[in-house]
């Protein structure tokens, strides 16, 4: 079972996210927070598996409250989806080096949510792959942190073609077709370079393809 804290100023919102939610079989709600300082509160009593993050909330807002979530090693295994109202958010791209998984925009289908939840948990993909890396190329030049073009030694010549290609958004199976590979041999050259960058997931592997210059915005491999 998925358990997922809704955390949103506005009870509307989370009422209408609780009730698409609570309807899956294998995805239930665990609590609500109306502000960013009770939802690092419930994150850490109820250990949620996915928490669905609005960005703006008062008191605390969702970008500091992130921050606090994937810098506690206790809290390692919470991922962090953030919920935005536009889809080129300036706070976004922070959220996503901060250690969001990804990012979803409040009107977002249903069905696309509960695919974000559960891919999520999985940290089989990054959401709304198209809209991401927009996002990322307009922000990743005004990264405030120096290149890390020395991280990519670490990684073989194969690894560094496969984090380029996550870079752009393409999932494992996509990047197995590019490649002329297994699915399986993708994902395990995925998740050996993440492990070797310290990578939480594949948003922050798409981060550090930008930051590290290996990726630049507009190129399609």
């Amino acid at each position: 079972m998925i358990r997922v804290l809704l955390a949103d100023d506005q009870s509307l919102v989370r009422a209408g996210f609780r009730a698409l939610l609570d309807a899956q079989p294998d995805i239930e709600v665990a609590g609500e927070a109306a502000d960013g300082e009770q939802a690092l509160r419930m994150v850490r009593e109820l250990r949620p598996d996915v928490v669905l993050m609005d960005i703006r909330m008062p008191l605390v807002d969702g970008l500091a409250s992130t921050r606090r979530i994937t810098g506690d090693l206790d809290l390692a295994a919470v991922r962090v989806v953030m919920l935005t109202t536009f889809e080129l958010d300036e706070y976004v791209f922070e959220a996503i080096r901060a250690g969001a998984s990804g990012f979803l925009v409040k009107d977002t289908e249903p069905e696309e949510l509960l695919r974000a939840v559960r891919a999520v948990v999985h940290g089989d993909a990054l959401l709304s792959p198209s809209v991401t890396r927009r996002l990322i190329g307009e922000f990743a030049a005004r990264s405030k942190e120096p290149a890390a073009a020395e991280s990519l030694s670490r990684l073989t010549e194969r690894e560094r073609e496969v984090m380029a290609l996550v870079g752009i958004g393409l999932s494992n199976e996509e990047i197995a077709r590019r490649l002329v590979v297994s699915p399986l041999t993708a994902k395990t050259h995925v998740s050996r370079t993440m492990v070797k960058l310290g990578a939480r997931d594949r948003a922050q592997l798409v981060v550090l393809a930008y930051e590290s210059g290996l990726v630049r915005p507009g190129w399609l491999g």
